[in-house]
């Protein structure tokens, strides 16, 4: 779930209904960081969720540590992150989340994706690798991926070209290797655990 919370964010709370712009707003959808917090853990309980991207503000780091240390989930770091070695050192060092979101546009090189992540897992989180909105059909992030060893992807449904390249990317890095693939399975958060 990419929750994008940094969206809905205002004066201090959590505005559920952010589009509605009218006078007669429902007030009652403006709820507090411990009430956002209490909905994603009844969404955990009631649901096989296994990833949350972003469910807070990308400054509010007490609810971001308070709901990475009270899951066993996924909690991914993209607004709280944005693919910055300092912004990832600062999230490791108050246990903010668990999961990097690399962005290679975010950071500017690949070399420099490629350290963010280095940092990522030598601090035991995953990597998630995503593209921006408005991508192109290129295939690198695909390649990137597999050549990472991340086991995470982020691309989108397959009903678009430009999303449907990623994937048929990863389909023919899976023929070339053949029995030499793996698939990270269950252990995506930590895909070498599995070998």
């Amino acid at each position: 779930m990419d929750v994008a919370a940094s969206e809905f964010f205002v004066d201090g709370k959590y505005d559920l209904d952010f589009k509605n712009k009218s006078d007669s707003k429902d007030k009652s959808q403006i709820i507090s960081t411990e009430a956002l917090t209490d909905l994603y853990k009844e969404f955990i309980k009631e649901f096989p969720m296994v990833s949350i991207e972003d469910p807070f503000d990308q400054d509010h780091w007490e609810a971001w540590t308070t709901l990475t240390a009270s899951t066993d989930i996924q909690i991914v770091g993209d607004d709280l992150t944005v693919t910055n070695p300092t912004r990832i050192a600062e999230a490791v060092e108050k246990k903010a989340c668990n999961c990097l979101l690399l962005k290679v546009n975010q950071i500017g090189t690949v070399t420099e994706s490629i350290d963010a992540h280095l940092l990522a897992k030598k601090n035991g989180w995953g990597t998630m690798v995503s593209h921006r909105s408005g991508e192109t059909e290129d295939t690198f992030i695909a390649d990137l991926v597999v050549g990472l060893s991340t086991g995470q992807i982020k691309t989108g449904a397959p009903c678009r070209s430009e999303r449907l390249a990623k994937y048929n990317q990863i389909l023919r890095i899976e023929e070339e290797l053949g029995s030499c693939a793996k698939y990270a399975g269950k252990n995506f958060r930590n895909p070498q655990a599995g070998n």
